[in-house]
C-alpha cells in the first residue's frame, strides 16, 4: 500500500508521528498503521489513532477515510503487556474510543487489509464500513485462547456476520482466509495481491468523485436504520431523502449532468 499512486500524491496538511501516518488529499483521508513489524496496537498508538480520528471527523472536504497498515499486514492486534491488570482498563478505554470514533465518522470508511487482521485488527477492521482484502489476507479472534474475549468483535460481529458465525470465531479463535471472510460477509471484496493497491486507490478515488455531503447521507440512511424495523428504517431513509437531500443542489445536477452526459460538478461541500 505504501506504495501506490493515491499515496504518493502527499498534501500540505499531512502528519506522521512514531505509529501513525495521516494525509488528506484530493478528498481522501489516509490513515495508515506504521508500527514494524506487523502494527501491533500499543497505547501510545491507540491514543495516536484516537485523536487523529478526531481530527479527521472535523476535516472540511473529506468524502471518505481510508484505513490501511505499512508494511507485510494490516494490524496483527492489541500488544499482550497491554492486558496485563495495571494497564488493560487504560488499554479497553483507549480501544473503545477509537472504536467509537471509527463508528462514528461520518464519511465512508474503508479498510484495507493485507496480511494479517487479528484481535484488535479484526476489530478495527470490522468497525470500518467496507473492507477489502488482499488475498491473503487473515483474519481472526484469538482472544479465547489467551483467557479473554473481544469486546468489540462481540458487539459487532453478529450485526455483520449473523449470531452463530460470530460466536463460532468468537469462542474458537480460529483464523479465516479471506475468500471465507468474504463468504460470510464480513468482507466486501477479496482482490488478487498484484492489483491490491491500485483498487483499493480506485475503489477511494471513485468516492472522492462524488458528492460529500450526498455520501454523507448515504451513510446516515443506512446506519441510521439498524435495528429499526424494515419500515421505520424506511420511514426514516425517505425523511432524509426528502428533507435533506433534496435541499441540496446536488441531487439536481447529478441529474443535470446525467442528461447532458458531462461529468457533475458538485456545489455542495
Amino acid at each position: 500500500m505504501t506504495g501506490s499512486a493515491l499515496g504518493a500524491r502527499r498534501s500540505a496538511g499531512a502528519t506522521a508521528t512514531a505509529t501513525v501516518r495521516h494525509e488528506v488529499a484530493n478528498g481522501v483521508a489516509r490513515i495508515t498503521l506504521d508500527r514494524a513489524p506487523v502494527n501491533v496496537l500499543n497505547l501510545s498508538l491507540l491514543e495516536e489513532l484516537a485523536r487523529v480520528l478526531g481530527d479527521v471527523r472535523g476535516a472540511a472536504n473529506v468524502h471518505c477515510v481510508l484505513l490501511e497498515g505499512s508494511g507485510k499486514a494490516f494490524c496483527a492486534g492489541v500488544d499482550v503487556a497491554d492486558h496485563t491488570p495495571d494497564r488493560v482498563e487504560r488499554m479497553l478505554t483507549l480501544f473503545q474510543e477509537v472504536i467509537d470514533a471509527l463508528l462514528a465518522l461520518p464519511v465512508p470508511v474503508i479498510c484495507a487489509v493485507q496480511g494479517v487482521a487479528l484481535g484488535g485488527g479484526m476489530e478495527l477492521a470490522i468497525a470500518c464500513d467496507v473492507i477489502l482484502a488482499r488475498e491473503d489476507a487473515i483474519f481472526g479472534q484469538p482472544e479465547i485462547r489467551l483467557g479473554v474475549f473481544p469486546p468489540a468483535a462481540a458487539a459487532i460481529l453478529p450485526a455483520l456476520i449473523g449470531r452463530q458465525r460470530a460466536l463460532d470465531l468468537i469462542i474458537s479463535g480460529r483464523a479465516v482466509t479471506a475468500a471465507e471472510a468474504q463468504a460470510m460477509g464480513m468482507v466486501s471484496a477479496t482482490v488478487p495481491i498484484a492489483d491490491f493497491a491500485r483498487r483499493v486507490d480506485d475503489y477511494v478515488s471513485q468516492l472522492a468523485s462524488l458528492s460529500a455531503p450526498v455520501l454523507r447521507l448515504a451513510k446516515r440512511a443506512v446506519t441510521e436504520g439498524l435495528g429499526l424495523g424494515a419500515d421505520a428504517a424506511l420511514a426514516n431513509a425517505e425523511r432524509l431523502y426528502l428533507e435533506e437531500l433534496m435541499a441540496l443542489e446536488d441531487p439536481q445536477e447529478g441529474l443535470a449532468a446525467w442528461i447532458a452526459k458531462r461529468t457533475p460538478k458538485w456545489r455542495n461541500t
